[in-house]
């Protein structure tokens, strides 16, 4: 589906021009910050690689990134009012959840590939860099899915993810092993070892696993997100 530039440069002209942009540069920031203190003070790569990459890389800056991001492109919209304006516009629902899935994407993507690269190079090579900036990119799409989908479904959506984030993907995902299938960061840490294997990736998910999950999710929340954006009107509130 051809993307509608319009849309595209209205969402993104909003998430740039809003504060909430700002809550993007804390993480990325923080995680360069400590790789390079690590190897500047030579700390031994084995006792921090892996608590950076996987417990603060995929397990925190990326969903945090997506769902700021993800939730930002609708849910700000909603909250002000002016989706009623593009509702009214002779444009398919289909084409705005599209338009705006691109942008959050795209902007998670960078978000949090760019940091990612730089830490593996510092960890190990450019190889490594470049496995866990293309498995964040994937992951990206796959959150920035959910969290879409989620704007149009709670009035709360950040709060809500926080919780999706903290207890679905962080505590259930690491101590029940069942939940693993259905952990969009076990899917990163899949495409990362695939691309890039090192000892410092801890994937759970075998990849034939990952790559029809993230299908799945992406194409299940897009087509609810269009769903759920057909019924919505002026006077209604999301649920």
């Amino acid at each position: 589906m051809p993307i509608n530039t319009t849309i595209a440069w209205m969402t993104a002209r909003g998430l740039f021009g809003r504060r909430r942009f700002l809550l993007l540069l804390p993480l990325p920031l923080m995680l360069i910050a400590l790789a390079v203190f690590a190897r500047v003070t030579g700390i031994n790569t084995g006792d921090w690689a892996q608590p950076v990459v996987n417990g603060l890389g995929f397990a925190v800056l990326l969903p945090v990134i997506a769902l700021i991001v993800g939730t930002g492109v609708l849910g700000s919209e909603i909250d002000d009012g002016t989706i009623v304006h593009i509702l009214t516009k002779p444009l398919s629902r289909a084409e705005i959840v599209w338009a705006k899935f691109l942008v959050a994407s795209g902007v998670t993507a960078l978000t949090a590939a760019i940091p990612l690269y730089v830490v593996g190079v510092l960890i190990e090579s450019v190889r490594f860099g470049l496995g866990l900036a293309a498995a964040a990119a994937i992951g990206a799409v796959v959150y920035s899915a959910i969290f879409l989908l989620l704007s149009l479904l709670s009035r709360r959506p950040v709060l809500v993810g926080l919780l999706y984030v903290l207890i679905w993907e962080g505590l259930l995902g690491n101590l029940v092993s069942g939940t693993r299938v259905l952990s969009v960061e076990q899917y990163t840490l899949s495409y990362a070892d695939r691309i890039a294997p090192s000892e410092f990736l801890d994937a759970n998910v075998s990849l034939p696993v990952a790559i029809s999950m993230s299908i799945i999710i992406t194409v299940l929340c897009l087509i609810y997100a269009v769903f759920r954006l057909r019924s919505f009107t002026a006077a209604s509130e999301t649920s």
